[in-house]
């Protein structure tokens, strides 16, 4: 071993303290870069796997009442290769000991037990008896929050008929992997549920009987969804078609979406801070150790070490504490991802988890490492590499200055002497000077960001739920019943509104949106003005969020240009 060897040993050994603090910085952009990107890999091909073993619909449509003899013509559509009708509705619960309201979802299960699409997974017992009128399954996540099992019972009310049901299974589904009830803001496992009857038994409670009102297509591989959804949507209009849709708004699916895209931008985000910061400080330490070295370089020159060999060393040191930070990094960032899955597979009611992440992607991290210590020592080691013998071994020249316009105006205001020297090391090195003071804006901007979303919370639960909504309770009926509401016992106010579905359509551009309608003179709920004051909409005017308006491309006045299509509820 050479004695320039033995020497970075002891360096290494010597700035140990500096080594770990720099080590944990750089082993958490790693941890965070190969824990994002692992758990990209887990969420994309664990969907991938899950929707095509349970035969994941591309297009869906619902609908108020279409028979199934329209079904083959909708089978002839370009590109459509095959297609699944079922029943589908709401119904109000009740469960035992459940004080609050639970609503369910029902599906209709075809008597065959075999779904050509949306293939529910049974997760324990059995699926319906075709014949049954009362034996359901129901998703896992909502009989382990009720703690339900096989042979329990619960009520519905199925279009105003109550009617007991018994639980003979639970399954999960891919369409639900993120189960939340409509107009809900967070998934309410307890509250809202999916629940499969035999296809006889929904078609008799929503009185459907010959005819379906919900529908989903498989296409084949390279089809494009839009002009399968637009001839889905000419055959179906005349049967109250509420819009089809394809995976990308279907509701599960974009929440599973975001989440995805939400990793990638940590990915891109996070580690190169994490990889900046590390460099800084390998940067400054490198700088300090040869600047203390001056000597040890003059004396390693002089016995026949090269400028490679020299830049190589100080390289080399960095290189050290980049290995370190890499091994800390990998060990890590499996164990964080793996136990990121298994939360991830429960969150999303996943019944398996793909998890994987190649050695290219724990290669290139480790060399991400490596160029950033590398980078952070390249301009000290270069120096070093620079500096001639006889150099080295003196100390070194100081800075030269000379007098500017700035040290006359200083001299005439006359400051103190130490207010001079602060002034003078901040304007004689601006770039350094600059550079520190973006870090301390940055920081400060940090702890800004981190605690403002506490006060933009409060603002925003204070708009929605004292200023603009200010009622207790909601109650949905498919008639007006606010007379009847005030007379409950404890009722100091009851307003009626409207809520409709309805396609708004301004030449070309057209979007699905709910329609509010209330009361001229409401006072517990409405859209507030930019003054505070609740919105009053003249008769046949519409007025829009600035989001919707920009989307449809319309402007406040252009009343007579935008078409509104009603849609059934």
């Amino acid at each position: 071993m050479q004695a320039i060897d033995r020497k970075l040993l002891r360096d290494f050994k010597r700035l140990w303290i500096q080594a770990v603090a720099i080590t944990l910085v750089l082993a958490c952009g790693l941890a965070i870069l190969l824990t994002s990107v692992g758990m990209q890999n887990a969420l994309s091909e664990t969907r991938a796997a899950y929707y095509e073993r349970n035969r994941f619909a591309d297009v869906f449509a619902v609908t108020k009442h279409t028979p199934r003899s329209l079904l083959p013509e909708i089978a002839q559509i370009d590109g459509v290769l095959s297609v699944e009708a079922r029943i589908s509705g709401e119904a109000i619960l009740g469960i035992p000991d459940r004080m609050r309201t639970a609503v369910g979802h029902i599906l209709s299960y075809p008597e065959t037990n075999d779904p050509v699409l949306n293939v529910p997974l049974l997760v324990s017992g059995r699926f319906p008896d075709p014949l049954s009128t009362n034996q359901v399954v129901v998703n896992a996540p909502f009989a382990k929050a009720n703690e339900f099992s096989e042979g329990d019972s619960f009520s519905a009310n199925l279009r105003g008929s109550k009617r007991e049901l018994t639980i003979v299974g639970t399954v999960r589904s891919h369409e639900f992997i993120y189960t939340i009830r409509p107009g809900a803001m967070m998934p309410d496992n307890a509250a809202f549920g999916i629940i499969w009857m035999p296809e006889r038994a929904a078609a008799a409670a929503y009185d459907i009987t010959g005819a379906c009102n919900n529908i989903s297509l498989s296409l084949a591989a390279g089809v494009q969804t839009a002009p399968v959804v637009d001839a889905l949507d000419t055959l179906l209009e005349p049967f109250g078609e509420l819009g089809a849709y394809d995976r990308t708004t279907h509701q599960s699916d974009a929440f599973l979406d975001a989440e995805i895209n939400q990793l990638k931008g940590m990915t891109t985000i996070l580690p190169p801070i994490f990889f900046g910061i590390s460099a800084f400080l390998v940067s400054m330490v490198m700088g300090r150790v040869i600047a203390l070295e001056r000597s040890e370089i003059g004396l390693l020159k002089a016995i026949g070490y090269s400028k490679t060999e020299i830049c190589l060393h100080y390289l080399t040191l960095s290189g050290l504490i980049a290995v370190v930070g890499v091994g800390v990094g990998w060990m890590a960032s499996t164990s964080l991802a793996r136990d990121t899955a298994a939360q991830y597979a429960e969150f999303f009611n996943f019944p398996f988890v793909i998890f994987r992440v190649s050695y290219w992607v724990y290669a290139a991290a480790g060399l991400a490492g490596l160029l950033t210590t590398s980078l952070g020592a390249t301009q000290a080691a270069l120096k070093a590499a620079k500096l001639a013998p006889a150099i080295a071994m003196q100390l070194p020249a100081p800075p030269r200055f000379k007098r500017s316009f700035i040290d006359e105006a200083m001299a005439r205001m006359r400051l103190a002497q130490s207010t001079v020297m602060t002034l003078r090391s901040l304007l004689r090195l601006p770039l350094r000077s600059f550079l520190t003071s973006l870090g301390l804006a940055f920081a400060v901007a940090s702890v800004i960001a981190a605690t403002f979303i506490n006060d933009a919370l409060d603002e925003i639960v204070d708009l929605a739920f004292h200023q603009t909504n200010r009622q207790d309770a909601l109650l949905f009926f498919a008639t007006d019943v606010a007379e009847d509401a005030r007379h409950l016992p404890g009722v100091l106010q009851a307003e009626s509104q409207q809520f409709h579905t309805a396609i708004l359509r301004h030449g070309h551009l057209s979007k699905r949106a709910a329609v509010e309608s209330r009361r001229p003179g409401n006072d517990l709920s409405g859209v507030l003005d930019s003054e505070g004051h609740f919105l009053n909409v003249s008769p046949g005017g519409l007025a829009l969020s600035e989001r919707l308006a920009g989307h449809l491309e319309v402007q406040a006045g252009d009343g007579g240009s935008m078409g509104l299509i009603w849609l059934p509820s």
